[in-house]
């Protein structure tokens, strides 16, 4: 199958708002690319902090976001399995097999931060096996890791990067079920100036796809009562109540903001939102305190409210008490969480949208939150300032 395309310079989009400069340069993905994955081709995605991929259904906002989720996963580490479950729904639908009977996709994405803008490009086969196929990272035009496979009948690629000095590239094999530029940290001395340039670019790359939190709350997990355990949100977001009773004592400033947010989006009076235990049961459910003696129940809110709030608390918390893998090599204050919500306008009202996208903004704006969400229309969303819009079509 075809490889990555040529290295070539990229510029941020224009639509990237700059960081302000009191904040750390933290390594962040600003463009997301699909050269051949689902129904996409040849496609590109600017990502500012608060990012909307709008669109009908059918439309590929889903597909992209999983797409980003899987190089995330691979970024920290993940087998090729592990990031692409069903490979085979990732192959274009009209993709042809070569003489091989091999057909495959291509992924990409460009990392910003302080070793300027990274390029990640990605080849995978999915048929008949499932393996990378070629990988190239890039910096200013300059190949810093290549990889290809030449031996179909050994699971390895041929590696080669850049080294400078009296040797300019170092080869060697690496694994074909594994993202290479994740694997460079181990293999790279860092002793010349290349190899310091090529180490900058990976972890730089690392560090961006790291940390992302894959969220579409299901309010039916989010009615009845659940376990008390580990206080971490999950992606469905079915664990809230046990997840309030752990944020509600950790933080009250916090606590107070997540109760602000959801007496702005949700019908009636609300002066606390709690976890209430079940006696006995080793279960706790959530309740909206209405202030005068009455305890709502959040069973009995619509789908709208209880998505309203599930996606407000994500927002509103962070990677200790998000279900997400941080580096933990790394300072928090260079790390920036993103979350990926599918279906972000789902469900809601027009005050329900544009009080989430309020408080997305906000917490964007201060740098260790992005969002990356899936609307079908993005019209309410305009005039809001600090958000990337992306149209995506069926054609």
């Amino acid at each position: 199958m075809s490889q990555p395309p040529a290295p070539t310079s990229l510029a941020l989009p224009t639509s990237t708002p700059s960081a302000p400069l009191t904040q750390p340069d933290r390594p962040r993905l600003t463009e997301l690319r699909l050269a051949a994955f689902t129904t996409h081709r040849r496609a590109a995605f600017p990502l500012g902090p608060l990012t909307l991929l709008a669109g009908p259904s059918g439309c590929g906002k889903t597909s992209a976001l999983r797409a980003y989720e899987a190089l995330a996963r691979l970024g920290g580490g993940a087998g090729l399995g592990e990031a692409f479950p069903d490979p085979v729904a990732c192959v274009p639908e009209r993709a042809r097999p070569d003489a091989q009977r091999r057909r495959g996709f291509r992924i990409g994405c460009t990392a910003d931060g302080p070793a300027g803008p990274v390029r990640l490009d990605v080849a995978v086969q999915a048929e008949p096996e499932l393996r990378v196929v070629g990988e190239r990272l890039t910096a200013d035009g300059l190949i810093l890791l290549e990889t290809a496979l030449r031996d179909p009948g050994k699971r390895a690629v041929q590696a080669a990067w850049h080294t400078a000095g009296p040797t300019p590239v170092t080869r060697g094999p690496l694994p074909d079920d594994r993202l290479g530029t994740a694997l460079l940290p181990l293999r790279v001395a860092g002793k010349t100036p290349g190899q310091r340039r090529v180490l900058a670019a990976a972890e730089q790359m690392v560090v961006a796809l790291r940390s992302v939190f894959a969220c579409d709350p299901q309010p039916a997990r989010m009615r009845g009562p659940v376990s008390s355990g580990s206080g971490r949100l999950l992606g469905g977001c079915g664990n809230l109540a046990d997840v309030l009773e752990r944020t509600r004592t950790e933080c009250g400033r916090r606590h107070a903001l997540f109760v602000a947010a959801v007496r702005a989006g949700c019908a009636g009076p609300v002066a606390d939102v709690l976890a209430r235990a079940e006696e006995g049961t080793g279960t706790v459910r959530a309740t909206l305190d209405r202030g005068d003696g009455v305890r709502t129940d959040l069973r009995r809110l619509g789908d709208g409210e209880l998505r309203y709030v599930a996606l407000a608390l994500v927002l509103l918390t962070g990677p200790g008490v998000l279900e997400v893998d941080p580096a933990g090599e790394v300072p928090a204050a260079l790390q920036t969480l993103t979350v990926l919500a599918d279906g972000f306008d789902r469900g809601l009202d027009g005050r329900q949208r544009l009080e989430l996208l309020r408080l997305a903004a906000r917490m964007c704006e201060r740098g260790h939150i992005r969002l990356v969400g899936a609307v079908s229309d993005a019209s309410w969303a305009a005039g809001t300032e600090g958000v990337t819009v992306v149209h995506l079509n069926r054609d």
